[in-house]
């Protein structure tokens, strides 16, 4: 039963992911819990997923003129610097740590979302 409705939760993960939603934070709430899968295997099944989805969104969105390469260029690296240390740490760091910095992480995220107020343009 589970495999008929994967596919159709990873296209509305998939079209979540495009407009930077979090698509990735709830495929792993969705792969956790509800497909009982494990933490390490999850989060390797995320960073997969993630890979064709933030190709896909940074293609259309430089299409349309919102990426320039040169003004993120520092960004790209410094994050591809980021990604290999926090790698390196999570394939050496215990998974419950892991797991709470991560509940951690989407309870901010929702606080944030829920009081986050746009400043007025002066």
């Amino acid at each position: 039963m589970l495999d008929y409705i994967a596919f159709p939760i990873a296209i509305v993960l998939g079209f979540l992911a495009g407009l930077g939603v979090g698509g990735g934070s709830l495929l792993m709430l969705w792969l956790t819990m509800v497909a009982g899968m494990e933490y390490a295997d999850a989060r390797t099944i995320n960073l997969l997923f993630f890979l064709p989805c933030a190709l896909t969104a940074t293609l259309f969105h430089r299409k349309q003129g919102r990426v320039k390469l040169k003004k993120i260029l520092p960004a790209i690296l410094c994050g591809c610097v980021a990604a290999a240390l926090s790698a390196t740490i999570g394939v050496k760091a215990d998974t419950a740590i892991i797991k709470k910095f991560f509940g951690g992480l989407l309870v901010l995220t929702g606080l944030r979302e829920l009081f986050y107020r746009p400043r007025k343009a002066k």
